[in-house]
């Protein structure tokens, strides 16, 4: 197959009672493995392009590894069905990931990524610590901007994105996909590549908000969620004990807050660090 994340296809299209031949740009979507040192770990289907990113962030964010130097190699390999991204954890994480999956292997599953028990799918997420302060004049700027680079999304309006910016700075690294999974995915992906943290900043999704969100966007260290849509009641409480702020139903006229107000203030001033 030919990685390649967009098509051009033919449709019949109908508008003014009458029907007319013409064309449409949509995403393609690809099955992408994941094994580590020669195991099937899951299969996502996923927009074929970043899948370095998508390697390492998924990875990341499961809590696969806890550092990309674990990762000893990454292999991107293209076959008939699909996709394999073939990585190779170095030792002792190899063995440790093995005898993860030997302890875990049971008759069912409840299908959320390799995930075979209900405990792991409601697994504590990572803790927030960071006390950074933003002001909305910071999230209505990040929002204004995001479309304009969503290039995949203005050809297709099909993809979600995922966002990561620093006041002052803008938008840090960007990733769509076809999967609102996959985009958090590779968002991180990007920044662990590139020896960045999520501290000392905000992520914006352009999807609702479920629980695995948060549980993703707190591996990497992300202190404030936002998202274009609404969140699960699970999300929130699930944001609330992660220390995580989280905005939703963001729009162009404004946001809504859920949890952990402290790091939204008015005052620009205020906007520090804690290092």
């Amino acid at each position: 197959m030919t990685s390649v994340p967009i098509r051009n296809v033919e449709s019949q299209t109908w508008r003014g009672h009458r029907l007319a031949s013409g064309e449409r740009v949509i995403p393609e979507e690809a099955a992408i493995a994941f094994t580590y040192n020669g195991s099937s770990y899951a299969v996502m289907m996923a927009t074929p392009q970043d899948l370095e990113d998508f390697a390492v962030g998924f990875s990341l964010t499961e809590g696969i590894v806890r550092a990309p130097a674990e990762i000893e190699s990454l292999e991107v390999i293209e076959q008939e069905a699909g996709i394999e991204l073939r990585l190779r954890l170095a030792e002792p994480h190899g063995s440790a990931f093995h005898e993860r999956r030997r302890y875990l292997a049971g008759p069912t599953g409840c299908g959320l990524c390799g995930i075979e028990s209900l405990a792991e799918a409601m697994r504590a997420p990572a803790l927030i610590s960071d006390s950074v302060v933003f002001s909305p004049q910071d999230i209505m700027r990040a929002l204004h901007g995001l479309d304009a680079l969503q290039s995949l999304h203005r050809q297709t309006r099909a993809v979600h994105g995922a966002a990561y910016c620093r006041p002052g700075e803008g938008v840090i690294a960007l990733r769509e996909d076809v999967g609102r999974h996959n985009a958090l995915d590779k968002l991180a992906g990007a920044l662990a590549r590139a020896g960045q943290s999520g501290e000392g900043g905000f992520g914006i999704v352009t999807s609702r908000l479920s629980v695995e969100m948060i549980q993703k966007a707190a591996a990497i260290g992300i202190p404030m969620l936002i998202a274009m849509s609404a969140p699960t009641a699970l999300a929130v409480r699930m944001a609330e004990i992660a220390g995580m702020t989280l905005i939703a139903v963001a729009r162009s006229d404004g946001f809504e807050l859920f949890t952990h107000p402290q790091r939204i203030r008015e005052d620009r001033s205020l906007h520090v660090v804690a290092r």
